[in-house]
């Protein structure tokens, strides 16, 4: 059993098991990842029955959508470096009734996945809740590894960061500071690096349409999400991805792209259940949401397997 939790709590100090700059700071080519987000096991049944502050007693649609992704994932040819899921893994926020039993039946899933293709776990809001403790942040640690850390990929640089800490941190200010020095200390190293792009991985995003937009509880805030667009584009990162929509969106600001993926579970728009296909060349990141039927009977996209060569 240890050795299977063990693809549940590789990053650890703030690093990732295998994906390190030591064994991956050289470019060797084009290589693609899965981004997803939102699994959410249990808010397909609070959803549809207007109770998504509690509810959430069955999830079984939650788990065949992400066993689905998982095989399609699977019979991927190549294959993905890695699949990143962005956050919002359970329903239940921390403390309340079926979270052990979300989390349980979801790692079973994921279990199913190549052991040849990494997991990389980012925290959300109902990971951590909606305004984080340390309580909570350490029972998320223990189940899913840290909560922020930095890994590299054929000479790529990901920074994966706890966006609860920008939202709202009122009840942890430590954990925040000691997050915000890290990030600073990350994106000063990022400027200096090697690296050939830098991407950064959170669950809430920074703007949904406009940098410029009101606030929401989609987004960030304008002060904070300003002053990250800033840090961003001076340290070099080339793209954030994130989820907590469950709508498919993002925007291109002044070289920064911002893409917001929908969910594998629950849709609150008027796109299908599906996983982003993220393509890194030397020059470009090219990115293209599939829908689970798609990936499983078709894969990726032709157009973008051909950049890979």
């Amino acid at each position: 059993m240890a050795e299977d939790e063990d693809i549940f709590l590789r990053a650890q100090q703030r690093s990732y098991k295998g994906l390190t700059e030591d064994k991956e700071k050289e470019w060797k080519g084009p290589f693609y990842f899965i981004q997803a987000a939102d699994p959410q096991l249990g808010l397909m049944k609070a959803w549809s029955v207007g109770d998504c502050d509690g509810g959430g007693d069955e999830w079984s649609e939650e788990v065949w959508l992400t066993k689905q992704a998982v095989q399609a994932i699977n019979k991927l040819q190549p294959q993905p470096r890695f699949m990143a899921l962005c956050g919002d893994l359970v329903h239940a926020m921390p403390g309340s009734p079926f979270r052990e039993e979300q989390e349980r039946d979801l790692k079973e899933v994921l279990r199913e996945t190549d052991p040849n293709i990494p997991l990389i776990f980012v925290s959300g809001n109902h990971d951590l809740s909606n305004t984080p403790t340390p309580e909570t942040v350490e029972q998320y640690c223990r189940c899913w590894g840290d909560d922020y850390f930095s890994y590299w990929v054929g000479g790529v640089l990901f920074l994966v960061l706890n966006s609860q800490f920008f939202f709202d941190a009122s009840r942890c200010p430590q954990l925040k500071q000691a997050h915000e020095s890290w990030l600073e200390q990350q994106l000063q190293s990022a400027a200096q690096s090697s690296a050939r792009h830098v991407l950064i991985l959170q669950h809430i995003p920074l703007y949904l349409r406009t940098p410029d937009e009101e606030d929401d509880y989609f987004n960030l805030q304008r002060d904070k999400r300003e002053s990250l667009i800033h840090r961003f584009r001076q340290a070099g990162v080339k793209a954030v991805f994130s989820g907590h929509y469950h709508r498919n969106a993002g925007g291109y600001h002044d070289g920064l792209h911002m893409v917001v993926t929908s969910a594998i579970g629950c849709q609150m728009g008027e796109d299908t259940h599906g996983v982003r296909v993220v393509v890194v060349t030397a020059d470009e990141i090219i990115h293209r949401y599939h829908s689970l039927d798609q990936l499983s009977n078709k894969g990726v996209d032709e157009d973008l397997k051909k950049l890979l060569a």
